[in-house]
């Protein structure tokens, strides 16, 4: 297998995995499951494409360059591969979270980004709920990480499954016993953690960017608790009513909301 399909087949896997527990453990009812996963994964396929037509080489092939090439950071120091693997996935995950600060504070990116936040309903395709050309544009910021540090292939292969899974982990809609959420969460992003980030409030959704590690939240003071148990707020932006169609959803950036 190559590393496509071995991100496709994990990715399936662990997505199958948590609609399966969405449909035993909710966190509050959803009846339009599966439609909602169509739509989504639309989404993601329109970005995937238009990804691979502007940036053919994509995060892994920009390693394998910068490999050849004698480019970035790591290839410059002499460290146990062990080592410099372990600094590569926390320093790609650092970068994502900082990635994912920049597209609330810029009104540019957050026209884009706020495609993902007007769902009104969160469960795991809604990490596949994101605009084409904020796609396009993240691979184009991890290809510019990548190169610049010089992270081995492997590392990059490895995040982004990692990334992958813990992103739809943290958006599920499944309620673990607290006692095992705030557990998980000393280590990484739980679905307790990530719900505050999808709150209505701005407060609340400036806070909570961490997709894989949860220590960034905490170290760089963004870290606003959990949501254990519904509470009949609900989810999304606060005066913005989305509309759930992907024709809808690809305009909503270009113009207001209804």
């Amino acid at each position: 297998m190559n590393d496509w399909q071995w991100r496709l087949a994990i990715f399936f896997g662990v997505w199958l995995t948590l609609m399966l527990a969405e449909h035993a453990i909710g966190f509050a009812r959803n009846p339009a499951l599966w439609t909602r996963a169509g739509r989504h994964l639309t989404m993601a396929l329109l970005g995937t494409a238009l990804t691979r037509l502007l940036l053919p080489l994509g995060a892994i092939g920009g390693a394998a360059w910068a490999a050849q090439q004698n480019v970035g950071a790591f290839h410059q120091i002499a460290a146990p591969v062990w080592i410099e693997f372990l600094l590569a996935l926390i320093a790609l995950d650092l970068a994502i979270y900082w990635q994912h600060r920049a597209t609330h504070a810029w009104p540019p990116l957050w026209r884009l980004h706020r495609v993902h936040h007007t769902d009104a309903v969160l469960d795991a395709s809604t990490a596949l709920r994101f605009h084409p050309i904020e796609i396009a544009l993240s691979m184009a910021y991890k290809l510019a990480v990548v190169v610049a540090l010089g992270i081995d292939p492997l590392a990059v292969l490895v995040f982004e499954i990692v990334l992958n899974a813990t992103a739809l982990f943290s958006h599920a809609n499944v309620q673990l016993p607290e006692r095992i959420d705030r557990a998980l969460a000393r280590l990484i992003v739980t679905p307790a953690m990530h719900r505050v980030h999808h709150a209505p409030d701005a407060l609340r959704t400036n806070s909570n960017y961490g997709f894989c590690l949860s220590i960034w939240d905490r170290l760089f003071g963004s870290f606003r608790g959990f949501r254990h148990r519904p509470d009949g707020e609900g989810f999304g932006v606060a005066g913005m009513v989305a509309d759930e169609s992907v024709v809808a959803m690809l305009k909503r950036p270009f113009g207001g909301l209804r």
